[in-house]
Parts: structure tokens; C-alpha cells; sequence
């Protein structure tokens, strides 16, 4: 695993448990509004942290946190990414896996061995736009279908999310996504944040009226529906 970050504590990024984060160096996608630009641009300049040594901060940690967050980058195209889960799983911790969806076949692997107890799909546009919001020529469509199916027809507990921006998300867009997740548990939107961080900083949040004038579309399509990230 080419673990490129730790955060010990997170009280939000599994609701409802204390959690640590591992960060996995590389993505597959390039979209321009990430804001982990050096884990997808430049994974090589950022330093390893051994597995070992995540795996002894578990072990030394195991009767306090309850769950670990693995997220990237994207983890997914990780080679041995289904190992070092099971690896985790021993020490008795749940697992949230964040993935953009790219790797249906690995996501259906975690479900079908029980190793995931909580995924988060970021589905990052309309079909029509995929290409331009994602930063890549890779024919995603079906992929991406096959994933989102994979996990509404799971037991798992997930979420989809959508990070909005002015530039390039409209109603429309919105309106496409939840028709093909109707049905879902959760959908959240997240706006558009500016930071260093982001691989090029030329977009724009939308205002919280017109964040809600977003969620009052969603909402309708899915069983919960909410801004997250303010």
C-alpha cells in the first residue's frame, strides 16, 4: 500500500464513530477541483509511511478507535488493497472506503468478502460531462454504472456525493445524477471549497440559497438528502 498520510483522530469522516484516516498516494482521475493535489499529481513527493507502521498505531489504538477511513488519491487502484483491509479487519475495525467509483470489479471484491462496512462514492457529474470534470478521456460510463449498482445492491451502508461548482454543475446536471441513484440512502452535495491544495483553483462556490435551491431538487429522488462541507 503506498500510504502517503495518517490522521489519528477523525470525529467526521465516519459519522458516528471515532475513526483514524489513511491517505493512499495516486488517482486515476484528474479532476481539476481536487484538493488533494499532491497525492494525485505528485505521489512520489510525498513521503511513504510504512504499512507496518500504521498497522502497530492500529493495534496500539484498537480499544479506542472503532473505525478507519481509507482514502486517497484513489484507493481502489491499489494493488494490494483488499490485503491490508483483511489486515485491518483482524484488529476488529470497521472500514470506510472513499473510491470514485473507477474500479467496480475491486468495489464488488470488498462487498462480496464483507470487508467494507461503510462506502462513499463520489459521483463527480452528468454522463455528458464526465470528461471535462474528471480530467481524463477514460470511457467512464459503464464503470461507473456498474459501481453504483454494485453498492445499492448491497448491505453496506454508503453514500453518494457530488461536489458542486458554479463552472460546472447546473440543475440539469443534478437532476441527472439522482434519477440514476433514485432510490439511494444518501446523497450529499458538498460545495466547491478554494484551498492551496486544489488542482487548479478556478472555480466558484454556489451561495447557500442556491445550494438549497439544489438540495429541494434532490431530495425528492433519494432517502436522505443533505449539504455537507459548510
Amino acid at each position: 500500500m503506498r500510504i502517503k498520510g495518517l490522521e489519528k483522530l477523525t470525529l467526521l469522516d465516519y459519522k458516528g464513530c471515532l475513526a483514524a484516516t489513511i491517505f493512499t498516494g495516486g488517482c486515476n482521475l484528474t479532476c481539476p477541483f481536487c484538493q488533494n493535489k499532491n497525492l494525485v499529481l505528485y505521489p512520489n513527493t510525498v513521503p511513504n509511511i510504512s504499512e507496518a507502521e500504521v498497522l502497530h498505531f492500529l493495534e496500539s489504538r484498537k480499544d479506542k478507535l472503532e473505525a478507519v477511513c481509507i482514502t486517497g488519491g484513489e484507493p481502489t487502484i491499489q494493488q494490494d488493497l483488499t490485503q491490508f483491509i483483511e489486515k485491518v479487519r483482524t484488529l476488529g475495525y470497521k472500514i470506510k472506503l472513499d473510491t470514485n467509483g473507477t474500479n467496480p470489479e475491486k468495489i464488488n471484491e470488498l462487498l462480496d468478502n464483507n470487508l467494507v462496512d461503510y462506502i462513499a462514492m463520489d459521483i463527480k457529474n452528468s454522463w455528458n460531462k464526465y470528461k471535462i470534470t474528471t480530467g481524463t478521456d477514460h470511457l467512464l460510463r459503464e464503470k461507473i454504472n456498474d459501481s453504483i449498482d454494485y453498492i445499492m445492491q448491497s448491505n453496506c451502508d454508503y453514500e453518494f456525493r457530488t461536489t458542486i461548482m458554479k463552472e460546472l454543475h447546473t440543475k440539469e446536471d443534478i437532476l441527472s445524477i439522482c434519477k440514476r441513484i433514485q432510490g439511494a440512502k444518501a446523497y450529499y452535495l458538498q460545495p466547491y471549497r478554494e484551498s492551496s491544495e486544489v488542482i487548479h483553483p478556478i472555480y466558484s462556490s454556489y451561495s447557500r440559497k442556491e445550494l438549497d435551491f439544489f438540495l429541494d431538487i434532490a431530495t425528492p429522488y433519494v432517502k436522505k438528502c443533505a449539504i455537507i462541507g459548510l
